[in-house]
């Protein structure tokens, strides 16, 4: 089956954008087609199910290439909405906070940090965030949780040391 759909698969891959990573992701596309078949229900229609699996990548892959040029400094919102009137040093604590979020956002993996992105800046729910980077909202969900746990942890740390 491999030899049979690989050259369809590099070609479907490559037509969308992905001709760099389109071996790769062939070869993903088998490594899930082969893990679904370990599992307790045999598939019904294997070549459907590759076909199925392979357009979920690319479209997981299209995301990954829209949100991954990201602007980090954007994300200054999620420190601290800006203050109408504030003195010198309540802005110069608001842009150390500010920093630190950037280098700490930076730290987190790109999916998570872009839906972190979309949820606080964009204001957009898990359903629109996972139609956007074509996974369920349970996944935009666990990056969120994920994310925001990376966050309280950095500010628990940071606070320790004031």
């Amino acid at each position: 089956m491999f030899v049979e759909h690989a050259p369809l698969l590099r070609g479907f891959f490559t037509r969308r954008g992905a001709r760099q990573d389109a071996e790769d992701l062939v070869q993903e596309t088998y490594l899930r087609l082969l893990r679904a078949h370990e599992g307790p229900g045999a598939i019904a229609n294997p070549e459907a199910y590759l076909f199925t699996v392979a357009l979920n990548l690319a479209r997981e892959q299209a995301a990954r290439r829209r949100w991954s040029t990201l602007p980090i400094e954007e994300l200054e919102q999620l420190s601290q909405g800006l203050a109408e009137e504030e003195s010198v040093e309540e802005a110069a604590e608001r842009d150390q906070r500010s920093q630190h979020l950037q280098r700490l956002l930076a730290t987190l993996p790109e999916h998570t940090r872009a839906v972190l992105v979309m949820q606080y800046r964009d204001g957009l729910s898990y359903k629109q965030i996972a139609e956007r980077l074509g996974v369920s909202p349970h996944m935009v969900k666990k990056h969120v949780v994920r994310g925001l746990a990376v966050c309280r942890r950095a500010l628990v740390d940071r606070a320790e040391v004031w």
